[in-house]
């Protein structure tokens, strides 16, 4: 949440932000400053990490409807949720940028969406989709996708990658969705582990699964052909090997990005039972409270570059700064919502 606060600041304030993320943005030879590169570098982990822990969550709850016999209910829920989630980009975000806009909203919605018929396919099978998608999404993206992005928009909700004067899909269905199912299959897992029917943990499995992913991105970023979503590297700087496709989602960029979430995964499941419980921590609060959060800082953010001239006119330290009083001036609200929610568990405010 911190990280995309940053991520979200730097594209209000920021005039010298790099986010050329594809083959279509970034043009070959440009400059990408360190300082700039790796602050966007560093919220590549947002995306990847929002769409898998969906996937976890939804097998971690299905798994209590189940048992308390109220799947329907849990579908109504995740489909509502969906269609939240989407409405949201499409009124919201697009309302707000004067145009189309789809981004990870309406990734985690049509997510959600899908989920609800196929959260009943056996684990296996689901993992087998999931990564099928990612080795092949790229020869099936290349067969349709049009590389200057002007292509069908109808195409781009589910693959590649649309912009135009009419607006601008970021965030394919398709791909992320392999994301959310892979984040189920790993949900599934916890629930067999603390039922004793799993024979490795949750934090082997990830451990191996982050490990086997970076291997992955090594290979492809290695030999720098298939995998790359036409983003080659140029050269062997580690700027360069880290300049991956994220729109679309590339298998470089989701070896290495998802690898690194699920070992970070892996890393705070191992260390959680030795830290004493903090209800009001506030990374915690911002993560129990993270549409409502993602919601408002928009305009926290926003408002001030409105009414100080700063929109595409600061500097990489204003971001910062920026992201830091954002994430300040909004944990009282989260804090209260987060109350306000509880309060009223069968209310609205269980869809935001």
């Amino acid at each position: 949440m911190v990280l995309m606060a940053v991520d979200h600041a730097s594209a209000i304030y920021n005039a010298g932000r790099v986010d050329d993320d594809n083959a279509v943005m970034y043009v070959v030879g440009s400059a990408l400053p360190p300082e700039q590169f790796f602050t966007r570098w560093i919220t590549h982990l947002c995306a990847p990490a929002f769409v898998l822990l969906a996937g976890m969550s939804i097998a971690l709850a299905g798994a209590r409807h189940r048992e308390r016999e109220e799947s329907r209910a849990f579908d109504r829920h995740l489909l509502i949720r969906g269609v939240v989630l989407v409405g949201l980009d499409v009124v919201y975000k697009s309302g707000m940028s004067g145009g189309l806009l789809l981004q990870v909203l309406y990734a985690l919605g049509i997510g959600m969406i899908a989920l609800v018929p196929l959260r009943r396919l056996d684990p296996r099978v689901m993992l087998a989709l999931a990564l099928t998608w990612m080795l092949a999404d790229e020869a099936i993206t290349g067969l349709v996708w049009d590389p200057a992005g002007t292509g069908s928009p109808w195409l781009a909700l589910l693959i590649g990658y649309w912009r135009t004067e009419l607006g601008t899909i970021i965030y394919p269905a398709l791909p992320w969705l392999a994301i959310m199912m892979l984040g189920h299959v790993l949900g599934e897992h916890m629930v067999r582990w603390h039922a004793g029917t799993a024979r490795w943990s949750p934090v082997r499995v990830l451990a191996l699964a982050g490990i086997a992913g970076l291997l992955v991105f090594a290979v492809v970023r290695g030999v720098n052909g298939y995998g790359n979503m036409f983003l080659l590297r140029e050269d062997d700087s580690l700027v360069q090997w880290l300049h991956v496709s994220k729109y679309p989602p590339s298998l470089a960029f989701v070896g290495l990005e998802l690898s690194l979430v699920i070992l970070l995964l892996a890393v705070l499941l191992q260390i959680e039972p030795r830290i004493p419980p903090r209800p009001d921590a506030p990374l915690l609060v911002l993560g129990q409270t993270a549409l409502f959060f993602y919601v408002l800082h928009w305009l926290f953010l926003g408002l001030p570059a409105g009414l100080l001239g700063l929109f595409h006119a600061s500097t990489l330290a204003t971001s910062y700064l920026a992201a830091a009083a954002v994430v300040i001036a909004l944990l009282p609200l989260c804090r209260w919502y987060r109350g306000y929610k509880r309060a009223h568990p069968n209310g609205w405010a269980r869809y935001i």
